[in-house]
C-alpha cells in the first residue's frame, strides 16, 4: 500500500514537472511565448495567477438598462458602423442585442477598434448607460468571445492574466482551464494538517482551481487566503530557521560593567535621550550574552544613532576586540571618521579610515596594523570586505545605511571574525510590515525620539508659477548668512528624460539667478578628490549654494545650511525626499525644504502633500510602501527575498502575522523540521530559498 502511494506521488510530481509544450493547444512554438511569461512547466502554469477578475455574476438584460446606471451585458453584435462627427472626430458604434433589446457601444476617435468586432460575435460590455437617439454605452469595457474559444458561462467570475503579445486572454484561459482540470489534483499538500485546520484553509487543490476559475467571489476569497498564507508561511519559516540558527551559535560574551559604562559616558558630552538609553540597554544585554548580537537599529535622520553605535564600539574595544564600521560612500565614511574622532580625542582608542582612494603605501601600512591588532576601530567603505583586509580579533561589525549594500557584501564582512556581534543601522525608517519580512530574524531597536532643541523643518510645495518667489526667499536666507542645497535628479541633460540637470542648472543659476552669490557643484561623476574639496569648501562657507545630485542623500552634515531645494521633487520616492530633507535642520536656526514639483499623476501629487504634512519618518515609510510596494521601496532582490507571487505585504498584513506566529511556533517545536509531518514543508523552504537561506538575515 505504501509503495503504491509513493509511486502515485512520484507520478503526480513527474506530471507537474513536464514541459508546458505537452499541454494540448501549446506545442513547441507557443511554448516560447509561455517562457517569456516565466512559464516552463505544467506546475508553472497552475501557479501563474490572474492579475484581475471580471465580474460576470451580475449580467443584466438590455431591457433593464437605466440611463445613468452602470450595466454589464452579454449579447451578439448585430451591426457595426463608423461615421464622422461635425467636429471631424470619428465615431465607432457597434450594436449589440440579447433578445430583450439592443444597445450601442460608442467610441470616439478610436477607429482601429472596428477590426476587433465582427457581426455575430458574442461580446461582454460594461459601462455607464447614456442615450443619444437610442441607448448607448460610452467607451465601455469590452471582451469578444469567439465561438471556437473557451466557453465562459453567464454568471461566472472570469480571470484576467498578465500576458505578452501573440496570446489572447480567451485562448490562454482555454489552456489554463484544461491544465487546471487535468493537473490541479496532482499538487501535493505541504501544509501540516493542524495548520490548515487551525486557520480554516481550503485544500491546495481547491485553492488552485478556484484562484483561476472561482465561480463565485466567496470561492475566490477562500483560494486567495490559502495561497497567500502558504506563500508567507514559507517565507516566515525561512526567517525562523535562520534566527534559530543564529541563536544556537556561540558568540562573544562581552563584559560591560559599571567601570566600562562610566568610561564610555565620560566621552559623551551631553545627556542621552530616553530612547537612546533604552536602545543602549538592549544592545548591552545582547553583547553580554554568549549568543551573537544580530540587531537592526532604526532611527530617523538626526535621532542620534551614531552615539548609540559609539557606545557599542567602545564596549567591544574595552574587551580587547576590534570593530569594523562599514558605510556605503566615501563621503559618509569620512564624516563618521571625523565625528567619532571628536568623541574619542580624550581616549586611547586607535582609529583608522580605509576607503578606495587610500594610497597604496598608506593602505599597506594600515592593513598590517589591522592584521596585528594595532588598530581598534576601522571605518571604511566596501574596501573593508576586500580579501587583503584581515583582522586580528574582530568582535563587532557596524553597518550604516545597510540597504545600500548587497547581502553578500554584508556576509563577507561578518565572516572576517569568529561570529562577531552585528549592529545594523538605518536612517530609512522601515514599515513594520517590511521589518517582519526583510528583517524577521533580526532583533529591532527603534530611536523614536529626537534630541532636544531640533525644530522641525518647514516643508513647502512650490509650483512652477511660484519659483521666482522661492529664489527671492533663498536670497533672503543667504543674506542672513545661511547656506542652501539645490538638488537635481540628473547629472547632465538626457534626451530620454525631460528633466533639468545639475551641471546645466548650476551654470544657469550662477549666471542668471544668483549672479552675485557663489554657486558650487557636486555630483557622482566627479573624482573623489574633487568631491571632497567641494564639500570642504561648502562646509567652510566658500559657497553660498551647493547644486548637487542625490549624492548628498546620505551623511552630509552642514549645520549652517537652512534651505534644501529639491527640483522635480515629484520624481523622487518619499523616503528619498525625507532623507534629503534630513540634511538640513541640524543647527539652531529654522530650516526650510522647498519641493519644486509639477506632478502629472495623483500618486506623485500625494507624495508631495505627505511631505508637507508630516516629519515622522516611520509614517512616511508606511506611506511610501503603500504607494510604491515592497520591490520599489527596498529593492527586495538585494535582500534575498523570493518574489511574492500573490501576497501583498501591506494588504495581507493580518495573514502575515498569523503565518509568522505559526512558523516561529513550528520551528520552536521542531528546530530542524525533521518530523515526518514537516518534511514536505522543509523541502519547500529549501527549494524556495536555495542558496539564499544563509543570506536572508544579513
Amino acid at each position: 500500500m505504501v509503495v503504491t502511494k509513493s509511486l502515485a506521488k512520484t507520478a503526480s510530481q513527474s506530471a507537474l514537472n513536464q514541459s508546458v509544450q505537452f499541454l494540448k493547444g501549446v506545442g513547441p512554438k507557443r511554448s516560447e511565448i509561455f517562457t517569456k511569461l516565466g512559464i516552463d512547466t505544467i506546475r508553472d502554469v497552475l501557479f501563474y495567477f490572474p492579475r484581475d477578475y471580471k465580474d460576470r455574476t451580475r449580467i443584466q438584460r438590455i431591457s433593464e438598462a437605466k440611463i445613468g446606471a452602470e450595466i454589464t451585458i452579454q449579447g451578439r453584435v448585430l451591426g457595426i458602423q463608423t461615421r464622422m462627427a461635425r467636429s471631424r472626430k470619428s465615431i465607432l458604434e457597434i450594436f449589440v442585442g440579447d433578445g430583450t433589446g439592443a444597445i450601442a457601444a460608442t467610441w470616439f476617435n478610436q477607429p482601429f477598434l472596428a477590426n476587433k468586432f465582427h457581426v455575430g460575435d458574442m461580446v461582454f460590455l460594461h459601462g455607464k448607460v447614456g442615450a443619444y437617439k437610442y441607448l448607448q454605452l460610452l467607451g465601455p469595457e469590452y471582451e469578444v468571445i469567439r465561438e471556437n474559444e473557451i466557453d465562459v458561462k453567464e454568471g461566472s467570475v472570469v480571470p484576467v492574466y498578465s500576458l505578452t503579445e501573440h496570446m489572447s486572454q480567451t485562448h490562454f484561459r482555454k489552456i489554463m482551464k484544461m491544465a487546471v482540470h487535468q493537473f490541479a489534483g496532482h499538487i501535493e499538500e505541504i501544509l501540516p494538517k493542524e495548520i490548515t485546520k487551525k486557520n480554516q484553509l481550503v485544500s491546495i487543490n481547491d485553492a488552485v482551481r478556484n484562484i483561476h476559475f472561482p465561480g463565485t467571489f466567496e470561492n475566490l476569497e477562500h483560494a486567495r487566503c490559502r495561497l497567500i498564507y502558504e506563500e508567507l508561511f514559507i517565507l516566515e519559516l525561512a526567517m525562523a530557521l535562520r534566527r534559530r540558527g543564529i541563536k544556537e551559535e556561540t558568540g562573544i560574551s562581552f563584559k560591560i560593567g559599571a567601570n566600562v559604562d562610566t568610561h564610555i559616558r565620560n566621552l559623551i558630552p551631553f545627556a542621552l535621550t530616553n530612547a537612546q538609553e533604552r536602545v543602549i540597554n538592549e544592545i548591552t544585554e545582547d553583547m553580554r550574552s554568549s549568543k551573537p548580537m544580530n540587531r537592526l537599529l532604526q532611527g530617523d535622520v538626526g535621532s542620534g544613532k551614531t552615539v548609540v553605535a559609539i557606545y557599542a564600539i567602545l564596549a567591544a574595544i574595552a574587551n580587547g576586540y576590534q570593530v569594523a564600521f562599514m558605510t556605503p560612500t566615501e563621503i559618509l565614511a569620512k564624516q563618521h571618521f571625523q565625528t567619532i574622532q571628536k568623541y574619542l580625542e580624550h581616549s586611547h582608542v586607535r582609529i583608522q579610515l580605509l576607503t578606495g582612494d587610500t594610497n597604496s603605501r598608506q593602505k599597506k601600512d594600515n592593513l598590517d596594523q589591522i592584521k596585528t591588532g594595532q588598530i581598534d576601530l576601522i571605518i571604511g567603505t566596501h574596501a573593508l570586505i576586500e580579501e587583503t583586509v584581515q583582522f586580528r580579533q574582530l568582535g563587532l561589525v557596524v553597518i550604516d545605511e545597510q540597504h545600500k549594500f548587497g547581502v553578500v557584501q554584508r556576509l563577507k564582512l561578518k565572516k572576517k571574525g569568529l561570529r562577531p556581534d552585528v549592529l545594523i543601522m538605518t536612517a530609512t525608517p522601515i514599515p513594520r510590515t517590511l521589518s517582519l519580512t526583510l528583517f524577521g530574524d533580526l532583533d529591532i531597536s527603534m530611536l523614536d525620539e529626537m534630541p532636544p532643541g531640533r525644530s522641525p523643518v518647514r516643508t513647502i510645495w512650490v509650483t512652477q508659477d511660484k519659483e521666482k518667489n522661492a529664489y527671492g526667499f533663498i536670497k533672503g536666507e543667504i543674506a542672513k548668512g545661511r547656506q542652501v542645497f539645490i538638488v537635481y535628479p540628473l547629472v547632465e541633460e538626457s534626451e530620454s528624460f525631460d528633466l533639468k540637470s545639475a551641471v546645466t542648472e548650476a551654470r544657469r543659476l550662477q549666471a542668471d539667478v544668483f549672479p552675485t552669490l557663489r554657486v558650487g557643484l557636486l555630483h557622482g561623476q566627479m573624482k573623489q578628490a574633487e568631491k571632497d574639496k567641494v564639500m570642504m569648501d561648502f562646509k567652510e562657507k566658500r559657497y553660498d549654494i551647493l547644486v548637487s545630485t542625490v549624492i548628498i542623500e546620505v551623511g552630509i552634515d552642514i549645520p549652517n545650511a537652512t534651505v534644501m531645494v529639491i527640483v522635480h521633487a515629484e520624481r523622487f520616492g518619499l523616503s528619498q525626499l525625507h532623507q534629503l530633507r534630513g540634511r538640513i535642520g541640524r543647527g539652531n536656526e529654522q530650516s526650510y525644504c522647498l519641493l519644486f514639483g509639477n506632478p502629472n499623476s495623483n500618486v506623485s501629487a500625494e507624495r508631495l502633500k505627505i511631505m508637507t504634512r508630516t516629519h515622522d519618518g516611520f509614517k512616511i515609510a508606511e506611506m511610501d510602501f503603500r504607494l510604491r510596494g515592497p520591490g520599489e521601496f527596498f529593492g527586495t532582490r538585494q535582500h534575498g527575498l523570493p518574489e511574492l507571487k500573490i501576497s501583498d505585504l501591506m494588504k495581507d498584513f493580518s495573514i502575515l502575522k498569523k503565518a509568522r506566529d505559526d512558523a516561529f511556533e513550528l520551528v520552536s517545536e521542531d528546530p530542524q523540521l525533521t518530523m515526518v509531518t514537516h518534511l514536505k514543508i522543509r523541502q519547500k523552504v529549501l527549494e524556495t530559498f536555495k542558496d539564499r537561506l544563509e543570506l536572508i538575515n544579513v
